[in-house]
């Protein structure tokens, strides 16, 4: 009888341990996937952004500062390597495109341009949508980091590497850039 309940205990352990390492691999695949959705929707605004430039810089030809940081800042998006160093790049780039916009505030001609209109309205979609991939990939940061941090599961997590995810801060700055309105 005794064995029995030695070998039930063990068998016992070792679903639970199938099961917390389980559910943390399933949490790292969907940071990993979630963060895939950010890196999508900041990607299509780095593409976006050169048409917007181009525009502007047809009408602004003296702002040429503001328009070279900006393709500098795309290229340093596409060749970071880490959530923070993209998180730094998107910040910079969300201050300079508040400066992009208040040079086309000064532009009467530009604000009624059809192709600046719609490439404006292409961006203000898409940052709803990087909001909306920042906010669901931290939400799922914060469930990975929790199990890994949460005991017993610890332990789990320690045993087999699990290591807690950065979550995608944004600096000062960027909370309140950039404001699109004509």
């Amino acid at each position: 009888m005794g064995i029995y309940i030695g070998i039930a205990i063990v068998v016992l352990l070792l679903l639970w341990l199938i099961s917390v390492y389980n559910r943390l691999v399933k949490l790292k695949n969907r940071v990993r996937n979630n963060w895939s959705q950010v890196d999508v929707v900041l990607k299509n605004r780095f593409d976006l952004i050169p048409n917007l430039v181009e525009t502007v810089a047809g009408y602004a030809a003296h702002e040429k500062e503001t328009l070279s940081r900006i393709t500098e800042m795309r290229t340093k998006y596409v060749s970071a390597g880490s959530v923070q160093e993209k998180a730094e790049a998107n910040g910079e780039m969300a201050g300079l495109l508040g400066r992009l916009m208040v040079v086309a505030e000064s532009y009467p001609d530009l604000k009624a341009n059809e192709n600046f209109l719609y490439l404006k309205q292409q961006l203000t979609a898409i940052e709803e949508k990087i909001r909306f991939a920042r906010q669901f990939y931290n939400d799922t940061v914060e469930a990975l980091n929790t199990v890994i941090m949460s005991f017993p599961a610890n332990l789990v997590a320690g045993m087999f590497g699990f290591r807690e995810e950065t979550f995608f801060h944004i600096d000062e700055a960027e909370k309140s850039a950039p404001r699109v309105k004509f």
